[in-house]
């Protein structure tokens, strides 16, 4: 299947839409169908093993991070391994609520929420992270604008993670049918959109900047799912 970009509904929808809350919802369901948290749970425990957790919280953010429900699920589980961690959530739109605040706050991982454009917030001063992690986020942008995004990525961080949509006919063909799980119109729209915009083979791997200085590891996750992951070597 040839990559095809085209606008998806969500992004246009104001925080307070009726639409765009359900849909919302949807992707909170659809995240765990497809085993996102267990996939970049997976991809961070192969990365950072215990024995090199730094004395320090790590520094994680999440980018194009929406609700900030996913990094929470995943907080709750790396927790449970003695991680600590101090977490930004970047995203165009004001979404977290005051649940997943208190969610973190009850982790003791301090959180802050940047209302930003991605490209924006990567060009602006800031420590680097110890952690780089984006959901069904990268298959928004064509190739100019992903070279240009994981060069920014490769310059903040020593470590990136990400699921995003397997562009593939059984991807498509599930996508299609979303509706018989209840998920609405404009989750029902974009969900095809996104797996026509989604990532196969090692078309992300072949975008990294100084591959060679990095550990990559690109792959299906699931029947439904692409998983990246980026290490730079020692």
């Amino acid at each position: 299947m040839r990559r095809i970009l085209q606008p998806e509904l969500l992004d246009a929808l104001p925080p307070e839409d009726p639409q765009g809350i359900g849909s919302r919802a949807d992707l909170r369901r659809l995240n765990l169908l497809m085993g996102h948290p267990v996939h970049l749970s997976r991809a961070f425990r192969s990365q950072q093993p215990a024995k090199a957790l730094p004395l320090r919280p790590l520094r994680v953010v999440e980018l194009g991070a929406g609700d900030g429900t996913l990094l929470l699920r995943l907080a709750r589980r790396w927790s449970n391994l003695g991680v600590k961690a101090e977490v930004t959530l970047v995203d165009r739109q004001p979404l977290v609520s005051g649940e997943t605040r208190r969610g973190f706050a009850d982790l003791d991982w301090p959180l802050t929420c940047v209302v930003s454009d991605v490209f924006d917030w990567l060009e602006s001063p800031a420590p680097v992270a110890d952690l780089l992690l984006a959901n069904l986020f990268l298959h928004h942008f064509d190739r100019a604008q992903l070279i240009a995004l994981l060069h920014l990525i490769a310059a903040r961080t020593d470590r990136f993670i990400c699921c995003e949509p397997h562009r593939s006919p059984l991807a498509l063909t599930a996508a299609h049918v979303l509706g018989l799980i209840g998920c609405n119109a404009v989750t029902r729209h974009d969900a095809v959109i996104s797996v026509r915009a989604g990532f196969d083979g090692q078309e992300l791997s072949a975008l990294w900047p100084g591959a060679t200085q990095w550990h990559l590891t690109e792959q299906r996750d699931g029947l439904f799912s692409h998983g990246f992951s980026a290490q730079r070597n020692a």
